[in-house]
């Protein structure tokens, strides 16, 4: 991590302010849910407009080679929050709803993002999806948020949500700060309007906003002014999944608007990404030319659009070629904001040394990634990408040359293939079985059982 004097420093000079006038950066993570690879404009999309995360993207560093720590939705979130591989504490599927559960959730034991920030001196704030446990002691005010608008669970509805009883885990009430609350609006618009709000509220003091939306992810309902902007995509699920995207990027726009018409674009560092590929068959969505979807350990369940904007510090219209994970958000944000990391150690890397120039290796020698206790598995070193999807058998590709990984070249490459299988089984033994079994089966062959 880069000192804070130092840091500060450098920053000061990249804006042309004296380092003792500095004020600490606001903190932005925009997360997609269940988005393809190639569907926003700065991917190559050509049928789906997104002009803010298209504009968000050209300010600053494009992650050519950008991954998340898990091909589904919570133990992503999991790491994110965490920067440590989700494995090492067992957060390795998805949970099911239950606020009855206190197994089933991000495990109190790990220090989150928001409560390091918040020990730096930041306002935190959560709008959108939670997903990592529907028990009390997992909600996120107790996990270093200020402040909440959304739901806990892993998806809702779009349009309604049921206040009383006893309802089913889309349906569940929305909140406001832990109480629930009836939201009339479309509930992508409603999260673009929370956000906008919480960063005009919080404008003169530094905060982090943590906007989850809930958006691609099915239902695949959508607003009548989003889906006749589509009528010329004449697949319905296409067209619907369009209608969604970019109505995702229109909210997420009224937050990036509200950051510069309340004078803070220049100091406000936007990370914006997808939590993990896109389910093709599900929703419509293209992770073109990636193989595999949401779920699996190729690719197209694991690379995704990400983009990091800080204009004060780093030049804008970048592409970073060097792998780069989710993980590495939480050290890079800490490190911008001048914090401590966690006790326990972080997985992630500082991103901003590499990003500045002030170092030209590469972030991390290997990036590693497993389900389900170890039925799927991947490891990627360089140009190499050692893959174990289901019942096949590991199978090593180059990813430089062979992008959609199609062609096996362990037979040429058997000593890179030996290399990256004894570097997994290294990492393997450091992981612990998954704590809770979850809407996905997990296979406990974990750690030093495998």
């Amino acid at each position: 991590m880069i000192g804070r004097r130092r840091f500060f420093g450098a920053l000061s000079a990249a804006a042309g302010a004296p380092a003792q006038e500095s004020r600490k950066p606001n903190l932005v993570i925009i997360l997609a849910d269940d988005l393809g690879y190639a569907d926003l404009g700065f991917q190559g999309a050509h049928d789906i407009p997104t002009p803010h995360l298209d504009r968000l993207a050209r300010g600053g560093v494009r992650f050519t080679n950008g991954f998340v720590s898990h091909p589904f939705c919570s133990p992503t979130r999991a790491g994110l929050m965490t920067g440590r591989y989700q494995q090492r504490f067992g957060h390795e599927t998805n949970p099911v709803y239950n606020p009855a559960d206190p197994v089933s959730g991000l495990p109190t034991s790990e220090t989150t993002l928001p409560q390091l920030l918040k020990s730096a001196g930041y306002v935190t704030g959560h709008i959108g999806k939670w997903h990592l446990g529907a028990h009390p002691q997992f909600h996120p005010m107790k996990r270093g948020f200020d402040e909440m608008f959304g739901f806990l669970g892993g998806g809702h509805d779009y349009f309604k949500q049921e206040l009383y009883g006893n309802p089913r885990e889309y349906l569940i009430p929305h909140q406001r700060d832990g109480r629930p609350v009836q939201e009339p609006e479309y509930l992508t618009d409603a999260l673009g309007r929370e956000a906008a709000a919480f960063v005009r509220r919080h404008k003169d003091h530094p905060f982090f906003l943590y906007l989850a939306f809930n958006a691609p992810h099915t239902p695949q309902q959508v607003s009548e002014k989003h889906l006749e902007r589509f009528a010329d995509i004449e697949d319905e699920k296409r067209r619907k999944y369009a209608a969604m995207v970019n109505a995702m990027d229109e909210a997420a726009g009224r937050a990036l608007d509200a950051i510069r018409e309340t004078g803070n674009e220049s100091n406000t560092l936007v990370v914006f990404l997808s939590d993990n590929g896109g389910p093709t068959a599900a929703n419509g969505s293209s992770n073109a030319p990636l193989r595999g979807v949401k779920g699996q350990v190729y690719d197209g369940g694991i690379r995704v659009p990400f983009t990091m904007r800080w204009p004060a510090l780093l030049a804008a219209g970048r592409e970073y070629k060097s792998p780069v994970i989710s993980l590495d958000i939480l050290p890079t944000l800490i490190s911008a904001a001048g914090g401590q990391l966690p006790e326990k150690p972080v997985d992630g890397v500082d991103l901003l040394p590499f990003l500045t120039g002030m170092r030209r290796d590469a972030p991390h020698e290997r990036l590693y990634w497993r389900t389900g206790g170890g039925t799927s598995w991947a490891v990627r070193e360089g140009r190499f990408k050692l893959v174990k999807q289901g019942d096949g058998e590991p199978t090593l590709y180059d990813v430089e040359a062979d992008i959609g990984e199609s062609k096996d070249v362990g037979p040429q490459q058997q000593t890179a293939r030996d290399r990256l299988l004894a570097a997994y089984s290294a990492w393997n033994r450091e992981l612990i079985p998954p704590l809770f079994e979850g809407i996905r089966p997990a296979n406990t062959k974990a750690g030093k059982k495998q």
